[in-house]
């Protein structure tokens, strides 16, 4: 095949370099003829994976959302989620009330749904009308008397009591005085109390008999003192019991009706009858009031004022679920620990931090519990501890709220301890594949709680069901943001922009959000140019304008190249000098490059030295292609005789470092020319990555890279002889800017297609590469031929400088 059918059969048409959209294939004129779009359009695997995982309800089957950022994964699973939380779902609320046997141990109470906030409330309004009835009921006249028939009925008895035992002490001649430290004994002499003149008076006889009847007596007085201790006692006894009477009849009254509306509330009876027995018991917490002048025994029956503690009857409403329809969905924007499970708040009061039952406070877990929980997975990886927290979790299948100190053995101070509540939850992650792997390979406890990985695709099917709902996406967004509609030449525009961002003409991109900024600019560009309807003017305007914002480091490149700082030709002939293409990412942009790539070849035995590797500035795929190359060499010129060779690869002007294969190839046409001393067209462009069988192989970014060729090459002037060689499985990926295609279509630039190294050696130089004959030798005239007869002079010299040192060895 000589050069000409050659070039014509790798010549790829200007047809074959962009998938264009019919504009009149869409059945509308402007979008806003068509209905907005529910759900997603092209993840048919990933909706699959997310309503079957939603479905199923056993232990351990949580989600992975997983797909780059762009291809709208967060908002389709907030979505599809909502819409499967509105089906029936049982809910409860859940309440923390005080733990009357243990005040550190805070109660759970779980009641259906709305229940909890009528308890709260309930509970507020029992209290009330305690602190009013009580006081009212112990005021009422019929108490006031009863209690004071009682005491009267009391101090009757007292005083018969203190009478008999003073007619006893006058048998002994003694009278009885009551004191603050009980009863005093006082001689009597005449009737009279015996003064202390008199008493001093007495003489030892009598002195003697009175101290025998004082002790006498002193064994009655303490035996009547027992009596009216006893008296004391039933009178405190019998007023308690009247209280408590008085008080149960009012607590009974108003928890009667609680009792019966909470009756199928599993633990709120239990909760109401160890109430109503504290009530009983703190009577004085509600009596501050009651006061009785009366009654000799107040101090007994005193009570404690200025302290209201009544608030240990309050109810802490945890979680209400009284307003929520379906399943709750809770999106943890801060899954911090605490946020996540829930804490326990302190006060501060003159220095001293308190807390109690009602600063119990719920975390995402709580609120999402019956429901479901969407988090991203890098921000709960990044809050300390909340990745095990949120394990511990699902795998106890309850929320224990915890400190993190205690959480680790590092604090122990005397805090709530709050009965944990069960939990039935949903979670799903939202995140990248990458994290994915590493959670799935080093966590043993992941592959365990999340069974369902619903996997987002970048990349959907390029045909007339997506086209349409890439349409009604777009009137979506209008919609939603109020954007002018879009005719159907826009939204032709937008979907080629789309088949641009796949990197495959028969497909789309699902990475809406770049889409969705073309949307936005295209609508502002129409309002700046005064239009009522985005068109197709506006769609490009606005992808030339986003390029525009970020190419300047490429526009940089571009001059330097234009006044020799970096040396690139477009022109002529060179041995062993190709131009190949490199891609640079800027972000979100990324745009090609040529570079310049060099070979020098000399005998020696050091095989081919990646100068990029040796200088440490080349990665570990590029030093794979260049390991690559030897064995090509190996396998096609050296089967019957060693590889006398050094050989010395660069890509010259490089100072940030290369890396990938894609410039494999090209890397072995310039050792080709440069063994076969045969120059190559430097108005040509090469990438394509190479295996040991001289195949060619596939490569990325094809379409940044013609471009980048083809800008410098227009500044330099389109001969039409330039072009580029790519991999032809990389033709369905060109989706090439319109300046290209008209160069193209005008014989001013070329896109070749090459499979093999042999045909892009000959399009390169312009000479065959050649076959081998039956004797093992390459055909005559041919650049293998030229190659094979190098390689030959190189063993023959080395052989002969090997026989000439040796025979020095041997004369010396």
């Amino acid at each position: 095949m000589n050069d000409n059918q050659l070039q014509k059969k790798a010549r790829l048409s200007y047809t074959q370099l962009k998938k264009t959209i019919d504009p009149s294939s869409f059945p509308f004129e402007t979008t806003s003829e068509i209905s907005t779009l529910d759900g997603i359009i092209g993840q048919q695997r990933g909706s699959q994976a997310m309503k079957f995982g939603l479905n199923v309800k056993k232990k351990g089957y949580n989600i992975y959302v997983a797909g780059i950022t762009g291809t709208g994964k967060t908002s389709f699973t907030n979505s599809i989620v909502k819409e499967f939380a509105k089906k029936d779902t049982t809910l409860y609320d859940w309440c923390y009330v005080y733990n009357f046997q243990d005040k550190y141990k805070p109660k759970m109470l779980k009641l259906p749904a709305g229940f909890g906030k009528q308890l709260q409330e309930d509970m507020d309004e029992f209290v009330q009308n305690l602190k009013t009835d009580l006081p009212r009921a112990f005021n009422e006249e019929n108490y006031q008397k009863e209690r004071a028939s009682i005491i009267r009925s009391s101090q009757e008895k007292s005083n018969n009591i203190f009478k008999e035992l003073n007619d006893i002490a006058k048998q002994y001649g003694f009278m009885i005085r009551q004191s603050g430290s009980g009863f005093i004994t006082i001689p009597v002499l005449h009737g009279k109390p015996l003064s202390e003149e008199e008493y001093n008076q007495l003489d030892e006889t009598q002195l003697e008999k009175l101290e025998e009847k004082s002790a006498l007596l002193q064994e009655k007085v303490l035996e009547f003192t027992n009596k009216l201790r006893s008296l004391e006692k039933d009178l405190t006894k019998t007023i308690e019991s009247l209280d408590q009477k008085i008080a149960l009849s009012v607590v009974d009254f108003h928890l009667g009706e609680l009792e019966e509306k909470y009756q199928h509330c599993n633990g709120v009876l239990d909760y109401f009858e160890e109430a109503k027995q504290d009530i009983l018991h703190h009577l004085e917490d509600f009596l501050e009031d009651k006061k009785d002048s009366n009654n000799p025994f107040q101090q007994m029956l005193g009570r404690n004022h200025g302290n209201d503690v009544t608030h240990k009857y309050q109810v802490n409403l945890f979680v209400d679920n009284s307003q929520t329809k379906g399943a709750p969905v809770v999106t943890a924007d801060n899954p911090t620990y605490y946020n996540l499970i829930g804490k326990v708040e302190y006060e501060n009061k003159m220095g001293v931090m308190s807390t109690d039952f009602t600063k119990i406070k719920p975390g995402y877990l709580h609120q999402a519990n019956g429901g479901y929980l969407i988090i991203q997975v890098k921000d709960i990886l990044t809050n300390h501890y909340a990745w095990d927290a949120l394990k511990r979790a699902l795998q106890n299948k309850n929320i224990q709220i915890e400190n993190i100190g205690e959480q680790l053995g590092l604090v122990s101070t005397t805090s709530l301890s709050p009965d944990p509540i069960p939990l039935k939850v949903k979670v799903i992650l939202i995140g990248s594949p990458a994290i994915y792997q590493l959670l799935y390979h080093y966590d043993e406890d992941f592959k365990k709680l999340f069974k369902i990985k619903a996997d987002f695709d970048v990349e959907m099917d390029n045909n007339e069901e997506n086209l349409y709902k890439l349409a009604r996406f777009i009137q979506t967004k209008c919609e939603e943001d109020g954007l002018r509609p879009f005719d159907k030449e826009a939204v032709a525009k937008i979907a080629e922009y789309s088949i641009r961002l796949s990197d495959h003409q028969n497909k789309l991109s699902t990475r809406f959000n770049q889409q969705v900024e073309i949307i936005y600019e295209a609508d502002t560009w129409a309002a700046l140019m005064e239009d009522d309807i985005v068109q197709a003017k506006h769609v490009k305007k606005a992808i030339e304008e986003k390029k525009y914002r970020s190419n300047l480091y490429e526009e940089k490149l571009q001059e330097s190249m234009e006044d020799g700082d970096i040396l690139i030709d477009t022109k002529g002939e060179k041995i062993g000098q190709v131009n190949g293409l490199a891609v640079y990412q800027l972000g979100q942009y990324q745009f090609g490059k040529p570079s310049r790539i060099t070979a020098s070849t000399y005998v020696g035995q050091k095989g081919i030295v990646n100068i990029e590797r040796e200088s440490k500035m080349s990665g570990n795929i590029h030093n794979k292609g260049v390991y690559i190359l030897g064995g090509y060499l190996g396998n096609t010129f050296a089967q019957k005789r060693p590889l006398a060779l050094t050989a010395h690869l660069a890509f010259e002007q490089s100072y940030s470092g290369v890396d990938g294969d894609s410039a494999s190839s090209t890397e072995l046409y310039a050792l080709l020319s440069s063994l076969a001393e045969v120059p190559i067209k430097q108005g040509l462009a090469v990438t394509g990555s190479v295996n040991q069988k001289g195949e060619i192989q596939p490569i990325g970014g094809v379409n940044e890279k013609i471009e980048g060729f083809f800008d410098v090459c227009k500044k330099e002037g389109l001969t039409g002889e330039q072009g580029v060689l790519i991999p032809h499985q990389n033709v369905k990926n060109l989706m090439l800017k319109d300046e290209v295609i008209e160069a193209v279509k005008n014989n001013q630039f070329h896109i070749y297609q090459v499979k093999t190294i042999e045909e892009g050696i000959e399009l390169l130089t312009g000479m065959r590469a050649g076959k081998r004959k039956e004797d093992g030798e390459f055909e005559e005239n041919t650049l293998y031929r030229k190659v094979s007869d190098k390689l030959k002079a190189f063993i023959a010299h080395a052989e002969k400088k090997k026989t000439e040192k040796e025979n020095d060895d041997a004369s010396s």
